[in-house]
């Protein structure tokens, strides 16, 4: 009876604001918007740093934004231009804004698997634990979400929040089980959470455990990593 109510719920989640998480509401810049970018936003999309170096040097607003409320490096975030993004920074260019859809330069980053990109924007002093989305979330949740693996592990040893709650009243542990596929990556991830500590007593919003929640869509795997001592 408990897993029937707890497929429901899913089932839910999936027609309803699940759907909605997993779409992300992040938006890549369109065709049509790219072509229409001049300054810094060309500049940055594109990587080219001698025009970068020159509009700096004439004192371009390093933050200027887009029509979606973007800037200059999440332009470069967005199209893995990792010297585009280093250069933009050591010239003032805040890390942390968010665009319109409020997502940071790490969260697109995390979003987009992008490792090499999260890694470089954390090593340039970007924050990993800033709350991002219309779901109240973080660029750990997101990953989770997406199974990505690697970029949890890098989250988590930057110090993002482990049991930051959205307003989907999911963390990043729950959204590994509830939007994941229960496959190698997401299992990692999962596993990745429960290794930093991250709390497997919280519930989402109709007091479903994580342990029940994995049972309950039959990720074996999950369940088996949710039973062990290190889990408890």
């Amino acid at each position: 009876m408990l897993a029937r109510g707890i497929r429901q719920g899913m089932l839910a989640a999936a027609l309803g604001l699940g759907v909605a998480a997993g779409a992300l509401a992040q938006v890549p810049p369109l065709a049509a918007e790219v072509l229409a970018y001049d300054g810094l936003h060309q500049a940055a999309w594109q990587g080219d740093l001698p025009k970068l170096k020159a509009l700096i040097a004439s004192g371009a607003n390093l933050d200027a934004r887009d029509p979606r409320g973007r800037t200059p490096l999440h332009m470069a975030a967005h199209a893995r231009q990792r010297e585009a993004i280093r250069l933009l920074a050591r010239a003032g260019a805040q890390l942390d804004l968010l665009e319109d859809d409020r997502y940071d330069a790490v969260t697109i980053a995390a979003v987009a698997d992008d490792t090499a990109t999260l890694s470089l924007l954390l090593s340039l002093g970007a924050s990993a634990g800033q709350t991002t989305s219309r779901y109240d979330g973080t660029a750990l949740i997101a990953a989770a979400h997406l199974g990505h693996d690697e970029v949890v592990r890098r989250l988590i040893a930057a110090g993002a929040p482990l049991d930051h709650v959205n307003n989907l009243h999911w963390t990043a542990v729950i959204e590994s089980i509830v939007l994941g596929d229960g496959g190698p990556r997401h299992q990692r991830t999962l596993a990745a959470l429960v290794d930093a500590g991250a709390s497997l007593k919280l519930t989402d919003r109709q007091g479903n455990t994580p342990l029940q929640l994995a049972k309950a869509r039959g990720y074996t795997a999950m369940v088996k990593l949710l039973e062990t001592p290190r889990a408890r």
